[in-house]
């Protein structure tokens, strides 16, 4: 799954009719909301949008015939395979009907076509856990932790028979790394997930 890095817009002429899209990243329902306010245009004849947000998805035809802009907004945010983002698409009306299959094409492929030129990255699960160390393992797993591109040192703390570090890991990292701590400690230190 990707995401956005950052807002883009794509604007476009359909048979007189204006249309603006506006996407961008979300994290929660309120962003989604507080973006589609933010680029609504009331002066505009509709503001269809979309948005998704792992499991949790909402779109809107604005007063367009139904079935024919947010959910064609959806299926290329979905096409893309993004997740936290959300999309309108602002239709400027020109005096030429479109049709229902005109329509849906003209609000997906907007929507699409912005989507399609952001700046996306890769979105990683990621899982926090601890590792309890004594004084003559510490600066063996410091320095194999560090070197790891798939871990985050968070903190450590010095306890009075060694330290406890709490690191975050790309999920599907988290099996190998806990075998790998395991080994390097013949046995002795282990890697608990989601403290």
């Amino acid at each position: 799954m990707f995401t956005l890095t950052e807002t883009a817009t794509f604007e476009q002429d359909i048979k007189k009719s204006r249309f603006l899209a506006i996407c961008g990243p979300i994290s929660s329902e309120e962003d989604a909301k507080r973006f589609l306010a933010d680029h609504s245009d009331i002066a505009a004849n509709h503001n269809c949008w979309a948005w998704r947000l792992g499991q949790a998805y909402r779109f809107s035809d604005d007063g367009e015939p139904r079935g024919t802009a947010g959910k064609p907004i959806l299926q290329a945010i979905d096409g893309q395979s993004l997740d936290g983002v959300a999309a309108v698409v602002t239709r400027w009306f020109g005096g030429i009907l479109l049709g229902s299959g005109g329509l849906i094409r003209a609000y997906g492929g907007t929507a699409a076509s912005c989507l399609r030129n952001a700046a996306k990255v890769e979105q990683i699960t990621t899982v926090t856990g601890t590792i309890a160390c004594g004084f003559s393992d510490l600066a063996l797993l410091q320095a194999r932790l560090a070197a790891l591109p798939h871990v985050q040192v968070l903190s450590e703390e010095f306890t009075a028979s060694g330290a406890d570090i709490s690191i975050r890991i790309a999920l599907e990292w988290a099996a190998p790394i806990q075998a790998m701590i395991k080994d390097l400690t013949r046995g002795q230190v282990q890697l608990r997930l989601g403290d």
